[in-house]
């Protein structure tokens, strides 16, 4: 399992929420902190998805250089999820 795949994701996150305004970069910056943390500990592919959906949500409503970024990270999430048993 490579947890830098989530290290990946954190990172791309954090530079989405710098490049985000109000509400969005706190969520985002708040989803890079998980996702670090995630890192440390692993995950499931249930609590991952439901960081995707969060992701998925903010990626709507936001423009193109941070939903680049969050796209980025999904990918990362998306690689890590390969290499985990389950769903």
């Amino acid at each position: 399992m490579t947890v830098s795949e989530l290290e990946r994701a954190s990172d791309e996150l954090d530079a989405a929420a710098e490049l985000a305004d109000g509400d969005a970069s706190e969520r985002l910056a708040t989803q890079a902190d998980h996702l670090a943390e995630l890192a440390e500990t692993g995950a499931d592919h249930g609590r991952l998805a439901r960081h995707e959906n969060t992701l998925r949500e903010l990626e709507a409503d936001a423009g193109d250089d941070v939903a680049a970024r969050i796209d980025a990270a999904m990918d990362s999430i998306t690689a890590y999820r390969e290499t985990i048993e389950g769903v």
